[in-house]
């Protein structure tokens, strides 16, 4: 599959991607990219953000890719449980949070905190580093497994955002490109 035969939805976690945050220079390079909207990007609330993922969904046109960061891919997870076998076409998750960083946020909603650890209705990557302040590479590892994903290595490379020094994250969009390839 080629970018430009999918509809990529981006989905940032808590407090939504900065404009250097490389998920906003993907929406911004890739034309059949777009952005999940919150309503609240600082008060993660599991249905309504997994509802905005699933709307987005149906209203696609073209397969769809998901492109989660963060407490983006746990808002995944949760829409994946309201998704019909076939609606996604393949899921890029990077940097998970783990459920005691979600916890340690400010208004943070405790069941949008719990992973859900059902296997995903639509191949996956986990993309995780060794170094990553916000989930251990060891429990990124065990989501990827739960959600029946493929666990990629980041090496050391802390949260994989532009405070990581990740903000246009060329490495990362050859592993995109390499997913999209493998969905066929």
């Amino acid at each position: 599959m080629k970018s430009s035969e999918a509809d990529i939805l981006i989905i940032p976690g808590w407090s939504g991607s900065g404009p250097d945050h490389w998920q906003s220079r993907w929406e911004a390079r890739l034309p059949t990219a777009r952005r999940v909207e919150q309503a609240d990007w600082l008060r993660p609330q599991r249905e309504e953000w997994a509802g905005r993922i699933v709307e987005a969904v149906r209203a696609a046109t073209r397969p769809v890719v998901l492109v989660a960061h963060s407490a983006g891919v746990s808002a995944v997870a949760h829409a994946a449980e309201h998704l019909r076998p076939g609606e996604v076409a393949g899921g890029f998750l990077v940097s998970p949070a783990s459920e005691d960083a979600k916890r340690a946020l400010p208004d943070m909603e405790a069941a949008f905190a719990m992973h859900r650890r059902e296997t995903l209705p639509f191949p996956a990557t986990v993309i995780a580093s060794a170094t990553d302040p916000y989930c251990s590479q060891d429990e990124a590892r065990a989501l990827a497994e739960a959600w029946g994903a493929t666990f990629v290595d980041a090496g050391d490379s802390g949260h994989l955002n532009s405070d990581s020094g990740h903000g246009p994250w060329p490495d990362g969009l050859l592993q995109f490109a390499s997913f999209l390839r493998r969905l066929g």
